[in-house]
């Protein structure tokens, strides 16, 4: 099966037919990974007893109204999945296997997707290379010799590369759209809340979305169908009623309001990458839509105010990881001091340390007020800030990333460059807003990525708008090695 070739209708349309096994399709599956992924490392585990559920889903048959069925789809490493080893890319849980699935690794499953395998990351979810997992760093799939962002790096480039058709990431501060852009597919991070993060090992819980990367909107919408929801067992999932995401799709967006905000094409924006911008924004002028400069004040504080809460939640959140319950513990320990002090210097790594002590510092008795509560108000500021926006405009849109990707090992010793190449993404997640990256064109060969911005549930229109500016251009028909 040539994923490049095939969206997600596609591929339904020919298991409903009979014209294509959902077996024949895992294992051709399974066997592209394992001759591909030698090289771009997307993957950490491959789940070869794949093809026992494929072989199932064969004898029940595929259904016209289950799109999902028999599609094969990787999961990023720290969305726990039932008997299959999950580490969150980390040394830490090496050998943790969950005995329990996800909430939408359950609902993907109910609808008859078939899990291939688990697909590698930042630890934790922390970074913007996926350079900091420990197992190894994943390559992006236009060039070997770059980064393929992070943390959903593996998920970004399996799904660039045509490993599989849909993978599924967690955004924290813009780590599913910033490997999207990257490697010039399309990656949905929705509304806080729009989908259960049951099962999502956390790393800054006001922060964490799952969301997909796809190749098209449309296979975005489809798979976003299914894992939406509320869910009892997630304390902060939402809700508001799902609506069809697909249903816009198509749609005309003559009279639609685009803001582009000033901040989003000032200092550290590479030129090239502000020229696409505004080629996109002149396209989706073409269309029917009006776009026009607008401010966000406060973006300029994002990354400091997203590092002190995502850092102080993440102090939080580890705290778990104690070398007792479960996970990595280390030998020869002599007393219960060295217990944790030994498991935790040994079993994480150099960002997952550094992020650890910012966020206990920012959250210690002296330094509360001064760091963590006026990162909480200005978290405040900017979404008045969006909201101010979203009283006149249905979207925001900006780069996704201010530079193309860059090289391996270029910045992975200077975490504040790395941090700062966030920029653009981190204030939706403050904000709790929808937002998706679409290839935008290409500079000096690297994809670049557009941002569309929502309002809280805005999903719909977020699809609207990029579907027709997909439609627009021959972006997804560019791939790594040549358009198809």
């Amino acid at each position: 099966m040539d994923f490049f070739k095939h969206d997600l209708a596609a591929i339904h349309t020919q298991l409903v037919n009979g014209d294509l096994r959902t077996s024949d399709l895992v294992r051709d599956t399974l066997a592209g990974i394992h001759a591909t992924d030698a090289d771009l490392a997307a993957f950490i585990s491959v789940n070869d007893d794949a093809v026992a559920a494929a072989e199932a889903q064969d004898a029940a048959g595929i259904k016209a109204d289950a799109p999902l069925a028999g599609i094969p789809i990787g999961i990023k490493d720290n969305i726990v999945t039932k008997g299959l080893t999950t580490t969150a890319a980390s040394k830490m849980l090496a050998n943790f296997t969950p005995i329990f699935d996800a909430t939408v690794v359950e609902k993907l499953h109910a609808a008859g997707a078939i899990t291939v395998g688990k697909l590698n990351m930042d630890e934790f979810a922390m970074g913007s290379s996926t350079e900091n997992s420990a197992f190894h760093p994943t390559k992006n799939a236009w060039d070997h010799s770059r980064v393929p962002g992070g943390s959903s790096g593996g998920s970004a480039a399996a799904v660039a590369a045509g490993e599989i058709p849909v993978a599924l990431g967690s955004d924290t501060g813009g780590s599913i759209r910033q490997p999207a852009a990257f490697n010039g597919i399309v990656g949905m991070k929705p509304t806080y809340g729009r989908v259960s993060r049951w099962g999502l090992i956390a790393f800054a819980s006001s922060l964490d979305v799952i969301g997909t990367l796809t190749r098209t909107v449309r296979d975005s919408a489809t798979v976003l169908n299914v894992i939406a929801g509320h869910d009892d067992r997630d304390a902060t999932s939402a809700t508001e009623p799902v609506p069809d995401f697909t249903a816009k799709i198509g749609d005309s967006i003559k009279g639609m309001r685009i803001a582009l905000p000033e901040e989003y094409l000032g200092e550290g924006v590479d030129p090239k990458v502000t020229e696409r911008i505004q080629a996109a924004a002149t396209q989706l002028r073409a269309l029917g839509a009006t776009v026009e400069t607008v401010s966000l004040p406060h973006t300029k504080y994002a990354v400091p105010s997203y590092y002190i809460i995502a850092s102080s939640e993440a102090s939080s959140n580890l705290q778990r990881f104690d070398g007792i319950r479960y996970g990595f513990r280390a030998k020869d320990v002599k007393n219960l001091d060295d217990v944790y002090v030994r498991s935790r210097s040994e079993g994480f790594g150099p960002e997952v340390k550094r992020r650890i002590m910012l966020g206990t510092f920012s959250l210690s008795a002296g330094f509360y007020d001064a760091y963590f509560k006026k990162a909480a108000q200005v978290r405040t500021l900017i979404a008045q800030d969006f909201a101010k926006v979203f009283a006149d405009y249905d979207l925001v849109m900006g780069p996704t990333t201010p530079t193309p990707a860059f090289k391996l090992g270029e910045r992975v010793s200077d975490p504040v460059t790395m941090y700062m190449n966030d920029i653009l993404t981190i204030a939706v997640n403050l904000a709790g807003l929808p937002a998706i990256s679409v290839p935008a064109g290409f500079v000096d060969g690297l994809p670049v990525g557009l941002q569309l911005i929502g309002p809280q549930f805005a999903e719909p229109t977020i699809y609207q708008a990029a579907a027709a500016f997909e439609a627009a251009n021959d972006y997804v028909a560019q791939i790594p090695g040549g358009a198809r």
